[in-house]
């Protein structure tokens, strides 16, 4: 039984462990229920949107976005950089990682900001669509 025990221990630390992979919308594109054009139409994604890709299957992707909802999307219409999007009401980008530092600028809910990299201590660096680039607190965007 020990050695049973010790085999499935073994096999369950040795299966890869799934990373979280995000994306991002390269162009405008339809959201479908099922992975195929003749599924429901759901709506359209806007360029840049970030999403988190759940499955690949063939071309498609169903993806989660930062609300939740989940839908089919064709993969080209992805590309391999990151964005995040805001989810506070209002995210101050500071100067540094660092809450005393000064802000450089502030994104409202829903802005779309390109990831540069993760800091430590909860923050990441980011850069606006207009060429600032600053450091955000992680708990105020999704897409980590």
């Amino acid at each position: 039984m020990k050695r049973l025990l010790g085999l499935l221990l073994a096999a369950a630390l040795a299966t890869p462990v799934l990373a979280i992979e995000y994306r991002t919308v390269d162009v405008a594109t339809i959201l479908y229920d099922a992975p195929s054009q003749r599924g429901r139409k759901l709506f359209v994604i806007k360029r840049g949107t970030p999403v988190e890709m759940v499955v690949h299957l063939e071309g498609w992707a169903k993806v989660r976005d930062s609300e939740g909802g989940l839908a089919w999307l064709e993969t080209r219409y992805l590309a391999k950089r990151h964005s995040v999007i805001v989810t506070a009401p209002r995210a101050q980008v500071r100067e540094r990682a660092d809450e005393a530092a000064p802000v450089v600028f502030e994104a409202e809910r829903d802005v779309v900001l390109d990831y540069l990299e993760t800091v430590p201590g909860g923050w990441l660096q980011v850069r606006h669509r207009d060429g600032q680039t600053g450091f955000v607190r992680a708990d105020q965007i999704w897409g980590l």
